[in-house]
């Protein structure tokens, strides 16, 4: 079967891979090669623990301390405010018990597929090489924040996840050295797996998909036409190519496309902001989690990464470096030692959806059309297993999970 993949991003080139290995005829549409996708920046991690949704109850009580912060966890320009003002209603609507629960078990479902199809993907490719299974700390300023978090941990244990909670310096330092003595309570989860460099993983995936008999075509999709009898029409700076099948996976760039099949979308932009430094800049050996503070401190390659936080401004506002400066001086002062010169800034555009679920199924009225997108910060962590439902959508096969709480039209007014 002939099957288009818009996107060279970590989800995208992970489906194309894996319809490629069944077989079909793939072709990989993306106008940058994947370099502009939120994989080649992100801190590298296959986070299978982080099962809780961005919208949890109560956290509407919180946001407005953080919209105040420019440089807080979460921030949003005052001049952006009105845009995504519909998206935020979503968002708290989202946090209440009733639909969080049901977020929380369908990322929980999510998870464990994609945690089992990441156990096949590197079993079949042979790609242990390009990862670290050093495990996780999830540190808490102090113990009144730890207690706080504690019903996230158990929502965790009952997802299967494995962790071990420390309540003393000591311990901490056990795993981490370094640390700064503030930090007397965390979370530490074993089975954590990060990728050697996610840029690497991501052009991997490229690779592996050629190898398999894909075609790479570096040119942008400009139009969509499903066509009568099932097949559909994408339209590229570069030609015209006729599919029986197209998956939809352009992250941040995916609602456009999406309205070509008539789908009006609440897809936003969780803009990440991270410092890569050179080899030698601290002896990291778990990746690092300041829960409190919203950022993560990773092994890329021989360096490391500091970056998180999240930033909602859409693909069109210049970048705002400062975040990065912000969280690079707070490493300093949370890891003693750290060694800040040399670094290289980067800020990337995460595809989120309001209720934290990405969006994985057919276009209503053209089941031709697969949409894969809206992971957020999860893409990376999420992409083994959305590739493998994506593969049985293209085929006609019943997914491995229950697909409904990801569907397009879950949002009033999604189909126009």
């Amino acid at each position: 079967m002939d099957v288009g993949v818009i996107g060279a991003g970590i989800v995208g080139a992970t489906a194309a891979l894996a319809l490629a290995r069944r077989g079909h005829r793939v072709t990989l549409i993306d106008r940058s090669g994947g370099e502009e996708s939120a994989a080649f920046g992100n801190a590298g991690a296959f986070a299978f623990a982080d099962v809780i949704p961005l919208a949890t109850p109560g956290i509407m009580r919180k946001a407005p301390l953080w919209l105040l912060d420019p440089d807080g966890p979460l921030s949003v320009p005052p001049g952006y405010l009105p845009r995504i003002a519909p998206w935020l209603l979503r968002f708290w609507r989202a946090s209440w018990r009733d639909r969080y629960g049901a977020a929380l078990a369908a990322q929980s479902a999510l998870m464990a597929q994609s945690q089992a199809a990441l156990d096949r993907l590197v079993r079949d490719e042979g790609l242990e090489h390009l990862l670290r299974r050093e495990g996780q700390i999830q540190l808490y300023d102090s113990a009144a924040s730890y207690r706080a978090a504690l019903p996230g941990w158990e929502e965790r244990r009952r997802a299967g996840v494995r962790f071990d909670l420390l309540q003393s310096a000591g311990a901490i330092a056990e795993i981490q050295p370094g640390l700064a003595a503030r930090f007397t309570h965390a979370g530490f989860t074993p089975d954590w797996v990060n990728v050697t460099d996610p840029a690497l993983w991501t052009r991997e995936m490229a690779l592996r998909a050629e190898r398999h008999g894909a075609t790479v075509l570096r040119a942008e999709a400009r139009m969509i036409r499903p066509l009568e009898g099932g097949a559909v029409e994408v339209v590229t700076d570069a030609g015209t190519l006729r599919l029986a099948r197209l998956v939809i996976a352009a992250g941040a760039w995916s609602r456009p496309l999406a309205r070509a099949v008539g789908l009006g979308l609440p897809l936003e932009t969780e803009r990440g902001y991270n410092t890569t430094l050179p080899a030698g800049a601290f002896d990291l050996r778990t990746h690092v989690t300041f829960a409190d503070h919203g950022f993560v401190v990773s092994k890329v390659g021989e360096g490391l990464r500091v970056g998180g936080g999240v930033e909602l401004a859409g693909l069109a506002r210049p970048p705002r470096m400062r975040r990065a400066d912000t969280l690079l001086r707070k490493a300093a002062t949370f890891l003693s030692g750290l060694r800040t010169e040399g670094g290289r800034q980067w800020m990337g555009f995460r595809p989120s959806m309001p209720d934290s679920l990405p969006v994985i199924g057919p276009a209503p009225g053209a089941p031709q059309v697969v949409l894969a997108f809206g992971h957020g910060h999860l893409g990376l962590t999420q992409s083994p297993g959305t590739a493998e439902l994506i593969a049985d959508l293209v085929e006609g096969r019943p997914p491995a999970i229950d697909l409904a709480p990801f569907r397009p039209t879950r949002f009033a007014g999604a189909h126009r």
